[in-house]
This record gives structure tokens, sequence and C-alpha cells, in this order.
């Protein structure tokens, strides 16, 4: 896969129903998605059963109840996760998760041999899960969400620590993985970061995409989006402030009851996305400014050169009264007007003749 990786977050939007799941894997690789990603977790491991709600799952579900109960409705267990990964394969589509607890990393690890893994923005500081996953050699993406440039540091620095192996965890020990040299070398090969933020949907101003350059600036890895907002045009904005990974949630209707589906797009909205995607990945091109190829054609027709105004005798000077600037640009260039102005004409030139006198060493000769 080259160029801008595009994953279509299918998370929780198949309301816990396996058929709706498959429909959100076809939904994806129809739209020209690379990756559709899904959301691994038991909720007897995720959440107390006193945990509330965020605002946003009240607010879009349309009713406050436990975060227990709410995930217990959502779960997949390991049977459709197998079939997922299956259908996946048959519709050639990446299948990518976000473990959410130890027993959701194994199954996806050890059960379904996934060689890549994503971290959702609520693990950030789970330096145990994270320690984990990185302990089996698998490449992460990690979202960033609610998170400042420190907490993200010391999460790379267990995510180093887990790759190198050594020694006994600490935050010092994180700190030292971070910035030893092996670390950075392992968080080189395996780890790409999202930018994020955590509300669905998310408002405009609170996007702030320039937060794509600070991360990779800071940590020098590849940056993405995992993009909250209504709409596409955010993260076709961020492909274009240098993106190399667009996650965008995806539902197959947005007035379907659930936390995520008023913050996602439906299917026609993320293959539009895509192909925006590929047309802006298309024309950033290979940086440096000359012209193209196709620039080359018009150059003749579009620039200008210096021409004849009026019939000019042999013998007779240059000057501004003779001389005109017009198409085609097949000729002197106008940035040569002066030096021509005070030459005399070695032939003789019709209205609106190309100026063809040789200049250059001569030039001083020709002149009075």
């Amino acid at each position: 896969m080259t160029g801008v990786t595009v994953i279509a977050e299918a998370g929780v939007n198949h309301n816990g129903r396996l058929d709706l799941a498959l429909l959100l894997v076809d939904a994806a690789a129809d739209a020209g998605a690379d990756i559709v990603k899904f959301q691994t977790f038991r909720a007897d491991e995720l959440a107390t059963r006193s945990a509330k709600q965020a605002d946003y799952q009240a607010r879009n579900i349309g009713h406050a109840q436990s975060q227990h109960a709410m995930l217990k409705a959502l779960e997949l267990n390991d049977e459709a996760h197998r079939r997922l990964l299956d259908h996946c394969r048959s519709r050639n589509i990446g299948f990518l998760s976000t473990p959410f607890d130890e027993i959701s990393l194994k199954l996806l690890v050890d059960g379904l041999g996934v060689e890549q893994l994503k971290v959702g923005s609520g693990d950030i500081t789970n330096a145990p899960l994270l320690l984990s996953m990185a302990g089996t050699g698998r490449s992460v993406i990690l979202s960033t969400g609610m998170a400042t440039l420190d907490e993200v540091e010391e999460a790379l620095g267990v995510l180093a620590l887990g790759y190198v192996g050594t020694p006994r965890p600490s935050r010092a020990a994180f700190q030292a993985a971070f910035t030893s040299i092996a670390g950075q070398q392992a968080l080189r090969r395996n780890v790409a970061l999202l930018h994020c933020t955590s509300d669905y949907p998310a408002p405009d101003d609170e996007i702030n995409l320039r937060a794509i350059d600070a991360l990779a600036e800071r940590f020098g890895l590849p940056v993405g989006l995992s993009d909250h907002s209504v709409g596409i045009s955010v993260p076709i904005a961020a492909v274009a402030r240098g993106a190399t990974i667009i996650e965008k949630h995806l539902t197959l209707d947005r007035t379907m009851q659930g936390p995520d589906h008023k913050a996602s797009v439906e299917p026609p909205e993320l293959k539009a996305m895509v192909a925006g995607i590929r047309q802006v990945e298309r024309a950033l091109g290979p940086g440096g400014k000359v012209p193209t190829q196709s620039e080359l054609k018009t150059m003749p027709v579009a620039r200008k050169s210096i021409v004849a105004r009026k019939p000019i005798g042999v013998g007779e000077p240059f000057c501004r009264e003779n001389l005109a600037i017009k198409r085609p640009g097949t000729g002197h260039p106008p940035t040569l007007f002066w030096d021509v102005i005070g030459c005399r004409a070695t032939r003789a030139y019709d209205t609106d003749d190309l100026i063809a006198e040789p200049l250059g060493d001569n030039q001083a000769d020709q002149k009075d």
C-alpha cells in the first residue's frame, strides 16, 4: 500500500450485529478504503457497572445508561471476529481493530494473527495495555485525542520499552527507552500517530489541524487524522497538510441509534471522501517549482515575445515606438526587451514579425 492510507472506522456502528458488520466491510471496500476497522472489547473488562456514559454518547443514543450496559450490547464475539476477518480477505480490504483489554488483544494477535493494532485515544495513558501491545511485536497506530504532547511522548516511551523488551517497567524506564537509539529505531519502524479531537461530532473550531504539524515536528513519525468532524472537508484538508493516514467513522445510516452514528459518514460520502483524498494526493506532487509536461505545451501559446509593432527597415534602430510584446512565446522573451532597444535591424520586419536579431556577444556592436 502506498500513499495515504484510508481507514473506514466501522467501530461499533454494527450495533452488535454481525450482519451489519459484514455490510460495513462491503461498504468500506466498495468506497475504496484501504482498511476497515472495528473495536474489540469485553464490557466486563472495559468498564465498571457504575461508569457513566460520555455526554456525546448519551446525546447520540438519546438516553442515559451505564457505559457497561451500552458496551455489552455492542460486543462482537470471537466467531464474529473470524467471520469479519475472512470477509475482509474476500473483499481485498485490510482488517484492523482496537483492543480495549488484554483478553481482546490476545484474540486479535493469537487468535486472528493480525499484523497491526490500533490504540484508541482513551488508552493513551493505559501503560500496561500499551506495553502488552508493543510486546507482541505488532505495529501500532496511536490515536492522541485528549492528550498533550508530553502525554504522547510518555505513551511512545511505553511502546518503545515494549518493543525493546527491557528493563523493568517504570516511568523512568519509559523515558529512557524513548530517548535511546534502540527505542527511537523501534518507534520509527512500528508506530504512526493520529491527531484526534475526542468529541462526536467534533466542533470545527476544536479540530486544530495544525496539531498534525506539531506531532510530526516533535516526534518525527508518520502522522494522520482520526476525524470526527461533520462531512468530508476536514479529512481532505488534512491530507493537504501532510496527513499520511485518514480514519473516518462509517455508518450504513446516520439515523440509526448508537453512540457514533451521528459523527459518521454514510457509504456515498465515504466514496466521495476517498476520491477527494486521492485527488489531493495526486495534486500534492513532488514539490519544487518547474514547468510540468502539460505546461511546456502551453508555454509557447500563453507567453509572449518581442515583435515588430510596424514595418522596420534594415539598419533601422529598435525603439519603444516600433516594438511590441505579443503572443506567441516562440521568439525573444520580453525580459530581453531592453537588450533589443538601441540595436539596429539586420533584416526587414513586417508588422507582428517576431524579432529574430542575434543577441549576446554581438549585442554591443549592434547598438549606436
